[in-house]
């Protein structure tokens, strides 16, 4: 089991930045791969970013390229999302995940989940 903990969400004006972190915690050393995925209401979930645990490969959604970065500190556990030049079309709850298969870009492919955090943008 691998328990997962988001914080860092909040509501923010266009072009605000914030950093969204997931507390990994369990048996995280099964974990390969860590993702972030959003949803709006209404909307299926979708890819935002991922990161493997140990070589730090990144992938991004075309959305958030150049806006977006992920990154992991293993002696955390902790994996984080930085988001600058927040857009309206950012708003969603954004949910941190667990994959440990190589996969990285379907909710299928995961394996846990977080409870997700609200991210909020204005215009």
């Amino acid at each position: 089991q691998v328990q997962l903990v988001e914080s860092g969400g909040g509501l923010v004006q266009a072009g605000d930045s914030l950093r969204l972190s997931c507390a990994a915690s369990g048996r995280t050393i099964a974990a390969y791969v860590m993702g972030w995925f959003r949803q709006a209401p209404g909307k299926d979930r979708e890819f935002v970013a991922a990161i493997t645990w140990l070589g730090g490969r990144m992938y991004y959604a075309d959305s958030v390229k150049g806006r977006f970065t992920i990154s992991r500190d293993n002696a955390k556990n902790t994996v984080y999302l930085q988001m600058n030049s927040l857009k309206p079309e950012d708003t969603a709850v954004y949910y941190c995940a667990s994959s440990t298969t190589t996969g990285w870009a379907a909710p299928r492919e995961y394996d846990y989940w977080g409870q997700g955090t609200q991210v909020a943008v204005s215009s």
